[in-house]
């Protein structure tokens, strides 16, 4: 069962601007705020924002855990959690392989079988710093067995953090259901793949670990388009033409595609990225693939079309609005979901 929806936003990766930033998603009274890891050091971000809040849940979406060991993410989570007095919510994803081997020189190897085993090995830390037991974690990818009372953090009265894992294809997204405390729906996803992949998948993965729906957090960001008239909607679209583009050259996201009959699209794309045509990706997104994986309308029916979308799937909703959006416009049409929000859940 789905809970209450909650609205969260973003906030930026860059320290300069994250408190002002922070403040006021925390002052326009939304339930959190998450930070990705792109071109700045996530954690960086999350502990300015709880710095400058007392309320909002501050989340990561994502933390590349590749890029890093479980002994050094696990110590940042626990900081920051205790920091937060609880309110840091860690959200891992695995990034692709050339990334991982060429960007941040670490090994890859079988995404989900590493995953698994990373989860395991972060819970056991954080278990031997809470009881004070020895530590003791061995597996086929990382082997934890020595910690000393000098390395041991100070005890924290909050409990561990939350994990929340990014997944796209069924057996990532089975993991969620068996280990962590939450999934983070791609942003390149739809309904239909969520209700005929994803929530199957996800199920599974719970009834293995014999765990119920109320158990875990799905969250997810939607794509937005609007404007003031129809030249501002149609320009929005525009910019998430490209944006939509880009993940759909992805070979990993074709599954994605191919749930609509569009998988041929893809490898169409991936040779346009190849050529650099950036503005020729965009085009090939028609109006129907657009629709599908965004809420493209005017303001006053944004809020009821991503309830539509929303309700019954995920428990917090991200929206993105298109880069340039009139931060006024989008604004009104948050608080006219939480006003749809609290009709809806009469």
């Amino acid at each position: 069962m789905v809970g209450a929806l909650k609205i969260d936003r973003g906030f930026p990766g860059r320290p300069a601007d994250v408190a002002a930033t922070v403040a006021r998603v925390e002052d326009d009274g939304f339930d959190g705020c998450w930070t990705g890891e792109i071109n700045h050091d996530p954690f960086l971000g999350a502990l300015l924002a709880a710095e400058h809040s007392r309320t909002v849940s501050i989340g990561t979406s994502i933390t590349v855990a590749f890029a890093r060991n479980p002994m050094t993410l696990a110590q940042s989570a626990w900081d920051l959690a205790d920091y937060s007095g609880g309110r840091f919510l860690l959200g891992l994803g695995t990034q692709i392989r050339p990334h991982i081997e060429k960007r941040f020189c670490m090994p890859w190897s079988r995404p989900v079988a590493r995953m698994a085993e990373y989860i395991a090995a972060l819970r056991e830390i954080w278990r031997c710093w809470r009881t004070g037991d020895r530590l003791s974690f061995t597996g086929e990818f990382y082997t934890h067995s020595l910690m000393t009372p000098m390395f041991t953090p100070e005890p924290t009265e909050v409990t561990d953090p939350p994990i929340l894992l990014a997944a796209v294809g069924p057996a990532m997204t089975a993991l969620c259901g068996r280990a962590a405390d939450g999934m983070l729906v791609h942003a390149f996803s739809t309904a239909r793949y969520f209700d005929e992949v994803s929530a199957p998948a996800l199920r599974a993965g719970l009834d293995d670990a014999g765990r119920s729906r109320d158990e875990l957090t799905v969250a997810a960001p939607v794509f937005i388009a609007t404007g003031r008239d129809d030249a501002e909607i149609a320009s929005a679209a525009d910019r998430l033409r490209t944006q939509i583009a880009f993940y759909a050259s992805t070979p990993a996201y074709r599954p994605v595609l191919d749930v609509h009959g569009w998988g041929e699209l893809q490898p169409e794309l991936r040779r346009c990225s190849r050529d650099g045509d950036w503005a020729g990706m965009g085009q090939r997104i028609d109006d129907e693939v657009l629709s599908t994986f965004a809420v493209v309308a005017p303001p006053e029916e944004v809020a009821a079309t991503l309830w539509q979308r929303c309700a019954g799937r995920i428990d917090r909703v991200l929206p993105g609005f298109a880069a340039g959006t009139d931060e006024g416009l989008a604004g009104e049409i948050l608080d006219d979901l939480r006003n749809q929000i609290r009709t809806q859940e009469r």
